[in-house]
C-alpha cells in the first residue's frame, strides 16, 4: 500500500492555460491568477488566469450572438460539427489523459477512461439533439392545429469542478450544443487544461465564433456575475450542496433554469444473501477510484451481520493491494488527493471516527511529505453519529457498519438529506425490487457498478440536486416548450 518507485511515463510538458472568448484564445485583462499544483509533488506547473468584469462582458455578449447563429443551424448540422469534436477527442486522447493525470492526479488508465468517454457522451447528445421532437396535439375544432414545439433556452452559464475536469464539462457543453443553445464554461482554476482541451476540440470542429467560451475566475465572483446577467437563461452546476442551494436560490430569484448535480453520501448496502467476494471487489474498486473524489462513490458500507466479518476480511484485502503513488507510474492504481486541505479533511474525519468508537483496520494516514496521498483507510464498526457517516468525506476513507434487518438498513439508508446514488448486492429478485423502490435517490445500481453512461439519466433527488446530465432526460433542461394554436 506505501507508494514505490515505478516505471514513470516521461512527464509532459502542461500547457499554458488561456481562456476562450468569442471564438479567440486570451490571458484576460486581468492581473489576477492562480498557480496550478501538481497533486503529486505539490510543486507548481502553470498559472490559471482569471477573468476581469471585461472579460465576463465579452463572453456574454459573444455567447448571445454565437446563440443566434446556431439556434438557426439545423439539429443534424449541429450533429455532424459535434461529431467532429468527438472525433478530435478521441485522436488526442493519449495527450489528454497525459496532462490530466499531471494535473489533477489520476491514475494514467483512469484519465484514459475519461477522455474517450467524453467522446461517447458528445456523440450521444449529438444524437439527441436530433431527437428533439415536438408533437401534434389532436384539437377539438376542425379547422384548428395545435403544436407543440421545443426551442433552445437560451445561453448557458455551466459551473464545472475539478476532480472530472472533462467529464462534467462535456455533459453540461454537449447537452447545450445538442439543444441550439451556446454556453458559457467557468472551468476549475485547479485542473484548466483538459477543460481547456476540451473546448479546443469544439472549436477546431468548426463551432460558430461565441457558440462556446470558457473562462476562469474566483467561483464567488463569477458565478453571481453570470447568474444574475438577463442574457444567461439556463444555469447548470456541479459541486457541493452548500454552494449548489445558494446558486439555486440565486437564478430562482431570476427565473433562471437550473440543473444541480449536488453532493452525496451513497450507502451501500450487501444483504446476507449477496456475492460477498464479488461484492468487496466491486466497491473497493470504485471507492478508491480516484482517491474516492468522486461523487457517487460508495461512502457508507451498510453489511448484514451474519457475513460481516467475511466482507470487512475480503475489502480489506482489496485495499491492501492498492498501490498508491504518482498516476504517471505505470503500476499506480490511487493517486494522491487533490490538495493539502483533502489530507486535512481525511485525518480529521478518521480521529472523529476512532473517537467515536470505530476501529481502523488498515491505512489512516498520508504517505509522505511529498504530494498529497493518503492510504486507502477502512474503518470498521463505525457509528451513525460519527461525522464521517453524516458528511461527504470525498476521499479514501470506508466506513463499515452493521445491519440485522431490512428495514433497519433501508431507515439508515435514507437517514441522510442526500440522495444521489445508492449501491445494494443481493442474489434474491424480491430484494432487488424492493430495495430498487424503497431507496430515496436518484439511481440505483444492484450488484454491478452500473452508473455514469452517457444513455442512462444521471443526478439525484433531495439536497443532491435535480434534473439530469444523462439519458435522454439531460437535453430536456435545455429546451423550452412552446404551445402554437393556429385556426385556418
Amino acid at each position: 500500500m506505501m507508494r514505490r518507485e515505478q516505471a514513470t511515463q516521461a512527464e509532459p510538458v502542461y500547457p499554458k492555460i488561456r481562456m476562450f472568448i468569442a471564438g479567440e484564445w486570451t490571458e484576460g485583462g486581468s492581473d489576477r491568477s492562480e498557480k496550478i499544483l501538481n497533486p503529486a509533488t505539490g510543486q507548481p506547473i502553470g498559472e490559471t488566469p482569471y477573468a476581469s468584469r471585461g472579460d465576463l462582458d465579452r463572453a456574454i455578449m459573444a455567447a448571445q450572438e454565437g446563440f443566434e447563429i446556431w439556434r438557426k443551424v439545423s439539429a443534424f448540422d449541429r450533429y455532424r460539427t459535434m461529431r467532429k469534436a468527438a472525433d478530435l477527442i478521441r485522436s488526442r486522447a493519449a495527450g489528454i489523459a497525459l496532462i490530466m493525470t499531471l494535473e489533477q492526479g489520476k491514475p494514467l488508465t483512469e484519465s484514459s477512461a475519461e477522455s474517450l468517454l467524453a467522446a461517447d457522451i458528445i456523440d450521444w447528445l449529438s444524437e439527441e439533439g436530433r431527437r428533439a421532437y415536438g408533437r401534434i396535439v389532436p384539437a377539438r375544432f376542425g379547422n384548428v392545429v395545435q403544436l407543440v414545439t421545443k426551442e433552445p433556452v437560451g445561453p448557458v452559464a455551466a459551473f464545472t469542478p475539478w476532480n472530472f475536469p472533462i467529464n462534467q464539462a462535456v455533459r453540461k457543453i454537449s447537452a447545450s450544443l445538442a439543444a441550439g443553445c451556446s454556453i458559457i464554461v467557468k472551468g476549475p482554476e485547479e485542473t484548466p487544461a483538459r477543460c481547456m482541451a476540451l473546448v479546443r476540440s469544439f472549436a477546431d470542429a468548426g463551432l460558430p465564433a461565441g457558440v462556446i467560451n470558457l473562462v476562469f475566475g474566483v467561483p464567488s465572483e463569477v458565478s453571481d456575475y453570470l447568474i444574475r446577467h438577463p442574457i444567461i437563461r439556463k444555469v447548470s452546476f456541479t459541486g457541493s450542496t452548500v454552494v449548489g442551494k445558494h446558486l439555486a436560490a440565486l437564478a430562482g430569484a431570476h427565473m433562471k433554469r437550473t440543473t444541480m448535480e449536488l453532493g452525496g453520501h451513497a450507502p451501500a448496502i450487501v444483504f446476507p444473501d449477496a456475492d460477498v467476494e464479488k461484492a468487496a471487489r466491486i466497491l473497493s474498486a470504485n471507492k478508491f477510484r480516484n482517491a474516492g473524489q468522486v461523487c457517487v462513490s460508495p461512502t457508507r458500507f451498510l453489511v448484514h451481520d451474519s457475513i460481516y466479518e467475511d466482507f470487512v476480511k475480503r475489502f480489506v484485502a482489496e485495499a491492501s493491494a492498492i498501490k498508491v503513488g504518482n498516476g504517471l507510474e505505470r503500476d499506480s492504481r490511487m493517486g494522491p488527493l487533490a490538495n493539502s486541505r483533502r489530507v486535512d479533511a481525511m485525518e480529521t474525519l478518521v480521529a472523529d471516527a476512532l473517537d467515536c468508537g470505530a476501529q481502523l483496520r488498515i491505512g489512516g494516514k498520508r504517505i509522505g511529505n511529498t504530494g498529497y496521498f493518503f492510504e486507502p483507510t477502512v474503518l470498521t464498526d463505525v457509528p451513525p453519529q460519527a461525522r464521517i457517516m453524516n458528511e461527504e468525506p470525498f476521499g479514501p476513507v470506508a466506513p463499515i457498519a452493521r445491519f440485522k434487518t431490512y428495514d433497519e438498513v433501508v431507515a439508515e439508508a435514507n437517514r441522510l438529506p442526500y440522495g444521489l446514488a445508492a449501491y445494494a448486492y443481493t442474489r434474491s429478485a424480491a430484494t432487488m425490487a424492493a430495495i430498487g423502490a424503497d431507496l430515496q435517490c436518484g439511481m440505483v445500481s444492484i450488484n454491478h457498478h452500473g452508473l455514469g453512461l452517457p444513455e442512462v439519466p444521471f443526478g439525484g433527488t433531495k439536497e443532491s440536486g435535480f434534473g439530469s446530465e444523462g439519458g435522454l432526460e439531460a437535453i430536456e433542461g435545455y429546451l423550452d416548450t412552446k404551445f402554437v394554436s393556429q385556426a385556418s
